[in-house]
């Protein structure tokens, strides 16, 4: 009798993760693809003309929405493409606290950080009232308003199970808070050098009104690492106030019906903002060495190239159509709000 040799197969406990990593690489890999496309494009157009007129990162989406306009992936693709838009960008942004330091918080000084809690209060107040006027129910309303002035998709997934809004209603308002998400990530730097921005200013207008943390970095590279990290800043003081609003709103519904649902820990405090405060923390306490940043910084650029393609793959360009003119047109109005206001903001209190 033969006895098979102990590593003829693979050890039963690691046959699940590597059936996972086998249904995630050829999404990854599309997605890397798209993004090595996009950064050999940057590469052209340095050499051709000294600097990038559209970074990378910026082409990427662009790629990855084109692709998904004509092609739709399959099921053997998106969940390496989801992963690649959702996980790689939060651990990119988890990275990136280890080259930020508390004193660049402090920096933001006290009247940028109430300004911050300003824009966010007026922009749900605003954007809420501009829904009910269009005539959307309460709940999408309150939706709408809070992706676009705290988060995005993050804010409506946490907002939605608070304030009990139909599957429906959380359906349209992401699907149209995708597409727009990425118009706001693309309008930021032409914003910037046409108001003749600084860094700073850039990091400040990229933090108050883009949607999602990680598209921040997205948003503010073209301005540098400066604007990046005060983009960073900023933006996590921003996606801090969903805790309190949520606990607002929660208990604004438990007035209204009783056993209603409250916020829960992780809608608070998502992992990845965990993992960079903490690392914000060692870098402040100087626990983190010089050396490793730029190696980091690098695989954190490079992360997020990758998801952003992903991002853009996910992206369809259709969503738009199918939210509804009221939802678009109520969206894109609060969208212009929180750029007002953000806009004001960085004028009066931030100097030239």
């Amino acid at each position: 009798m033969t006895t098979a040799h102990p590593s003829a197969h693979p050890p039963s406990s690691l046959i699940g993760p590597l059936h996972g990593l086998a249904r995630l690489l050829p999404g990854v890999l599309l997605s890397a693809g798209v993004g090595a496309v996009a950064f050999a494009l940057q590469l052209i157009e340095t050499a051709l003309f000294g600097h990038p007129w559209v970074e990378g990162l910026v082409i990427a989406i662009l790629m990855g929405a084109g692709v998904r306009l004509f092609w739709t992936p399959s099921n053997v693709w998106m969940p390496g493409v989801q992963f690649s838009a959702k996980t790689l960008l939060e651990v990119a942004v988890a990275l990136l606290g280890a080259t930020v330091s508390g004193a660049a918080v402090m920096a933001l000084g006290p009247v940028l950080l109430l300004a911050i809690v300003g824009v966010v209060v007026l922009a749900i107040v605003g954007g809420y009232a501009l829904g009910r006027a269009f005539g959307l129910p309460p709940a999408m309303a309150l939706l709408v308003a809070c992706g676009n002035a705290i988060c995005g998709n993050s804010a409506i997934a946490a907002v939605a199970p608070v304030i009990e809004a139909e599957g429906e209603d959380v359906a349209a308002a992401i699907g149209f808070t995708a597409v727009l998400g990425i118009a706001v990530v693309l309008l930021v730097p032409v914003v910037g050098a046409l108001m003749g921005f600084n860094a700073t200013r850039v990091g400040v207008l990229a933090g108050l009104t883009v949607y999602a943390v990680p598209q921040v970095l997205a948003a503010a590279a073209p301005a540098g690492l400066l604007a990046v990290q005060t983009g960073a800043v900023v933006k996590l003081v921003r996606v801090l106030m969903l805790g309190p609003i949520c606990l607002v709103l929660g208990l604004l519904r438990s007035g209204k019906v009783e056993g209603a649902k409250g916020p829960k820990l992780h809608h608070m405090a998502p992992w990845f903002i965990v993992v960079f405060l903490i690392l914000m923390g060692l870098r402040s306490a100087g626990l983190i060495p010089e050396v490793v940043l730029p190696p980091l910084q690098a695989a954190v650029t490079a992360m997020t190239l990758i998801a952003m393609a992903g991002l853009g793959l996910m992206v369809d360009p259709r969503a738009v159509v199918r939210a509804g003119p009221r939802v678009a047109a109520v969206a894109a109005l609060s969208a212009l709000l929180i750029g007002g206001l953000a806009l004001a903001t960085i004028v009066l209190i931030l100097p030239a």
